[in-house]
């Protein structure tokens, strides 16, 4: 059996999952309920100075029957006195010794970082977290995002913080930015001992058309809010893979954003992630999740032959190249199984009208029936000759499995658009006609 335990900048957790700073970590019964059902750390939701928070904070996008696939929150930091938090802290640390606790910090001042820092320790948190990502509430006090957005104030900020830590610090990073390297770079730099991304972001998940007011709403006005959930998983598997291949951040990860099983994980762990951090996934389902992620973490890395998560940890992220790197003499083609095509045309249709016109519909032509098929109904086939390759027909199909892509042999050496522009350039080759 593979070994889940990891060790993130000096933070030793019996397994990568972690519950996120935000409401599921918010008090010690729920650390102590989080602990109990197998996470390996708790991130505090964060702490600083005592907010009022408003009534309602949730919002939610919906797609079809499947709830909160997007989530949005105008919630702040704690509510809770730093006193009540940090003696919770200490409480939970003493009973879960062997587990990770994590302090979530956000104050405005060099004096107050160090204070805060300094009862972190006592509390006997095992490392310390920065929020510089919030995107409402907190910024328009000059902090959250308002850092995260400027590398060079974060910078300043992760250095008092350096100057007081004696545990590992991590430093949470804005989405909300065009190169999310930048403030990275910028926590290494002032000797941040890890980073961790995604926070949510800025995002307005629906209007009600009877008020013409935005979810979730105060009093008939409402606020832009902090969107999170699995639909922001794509923009955080990127962001972690840009900050684990850059040679200029080069610090352990830890992931956040739509995590809600062991696929969901393993991909975070394999674009760069030594720690994964779930939340919303835990406000919708419960703590008791962590069960299946973790059960099904070890038997894939246990079916790949790896004995720990550090075999897995970076494993994908050489196979992210720029554009220009990728082989434009490679083909791969689409290809039915009739056996379990169910006769829907999807494809067809999709291709036709949103693609390169490359299916056809035409008779059976002795194809096996798959599962509810009318006899004679037209058939899709693929033109070969004529599709490129784009993958939307597997992805609008219904059925899995049932179209696939197969790749073809063009039996031509391989070409970059780089070894293309240095070869014309140097007249070895013609230009590329275009299509007509």
């Amino acid at each position: 059996m593979a070994d889940l335990s990891i060790n993130l900048a000096g933070i030793k957790s019996p397994n990568p999952f972690w519950v996120a700073s935000g409401p599921p970590a918010n008090t010690a019964y729920q650390a102590h309920r989080a602990f109990d059902a197998g996470w390996g750390g708790v991130v505090w939701k964060t702490i600083g100075d005592p907010i009022v928070n408003v009534s309602s904070r949730y919002s939610s996008l919906n797609l079809g029957t499947r709830r909160m696939v997007g989530f949005n929150n105008i919630e702040l930091i704690s509510d809770r006195s730093p006193e009540t938090n940090f003696r919770e802290i200490a409480e939970v640390k003493k009973r879960w010794p062997d587990h990770a606790l994590i302090a979530s910090l956000m104050v405005d001042t060099r004096e107050r970082w160090h204070e805060f820092v300094k009862r972190s320790e006592d509390a006997g948190a095992d490392g310390i977290e920065l929020n510089f990502g919030c995107p409402h509430g907190m910024c328009e006090r000059g902090m959250g995002s308002a850092v995260g957005q400027q590398p060079e104030v974060a910078e300043k900020i992760v250095g008092w913080v350096m100057e007081a830590a004696k545990i590992p610090v991590i430093t949470k990073l804005t989405p909300n930015i065009t190169d999310v390297t930048f403030a990275a770079r910028a926590a290494r730099k002032a000797g941040s001992n890890a980073i961790s991304l995604i926070n949510t972001i800025n995002s307005i998940t629906q209007v009600n058309l009877d008020t013409f007011c935005p979810e979730p709403f105060v009093a008939g006005l409402s606020s832009h809010g902090g969107y999170c959930g699995p639909a922001v998983k794509p923009i955080a598997l990127n962001m972690v893979q840009s900050c684990a291949a850059d040679p200029q951040v080069r610090l352990p990860i830890s992931g956040i954003g739509g995590i809600a099983s062991w696929r969901d994980a393993a991909e975070f762990i394999a674009l760069g992630s030594t720690s994964v951090q779930v939340c919303t996934a835990i406000m919708h389902y419960g703590f008791r999740i962590v069960e299946d992620m973790a059960e099904g973490l070890s038997d894939y890395l246990d079916s790949k032959g790896m004995k720990s998560v550090n075999d897995l940890i970076g494993r994908a992220v050489p196979t992210l190249q720029k554009w220009e790197s990728l082989d434009l003499h490679y083909k791969r083609i689409a290809s039915i199984d009739y056996e379990k095509c169910i006769g829907c045309n999807l494809c067809y249709i999709a291709c036709e009208d949103g693609a390169h016109q490359a299916i056809a519909l035409v008779p059976p032509n002795g194809h096996g029936l798959g599962p509810g098929r009318v006899p004679g109904k037209p058939i899709p086939e693929i033109k070969d000759q004529e599709c490129v390759g784009c993958n939307l027909c597997s992805l609008v199909c219904p059925v899995d499995q049932c179209i696939t892509m197969v790749s073809v042999d063009t039996k031509r050496e391989k070409m970059s658009w780089s070894d293309y522009q240095r070869k014309l350039a140097q007249g070895e080759i013609e230009p590329i006609p275009a299509h007509p």
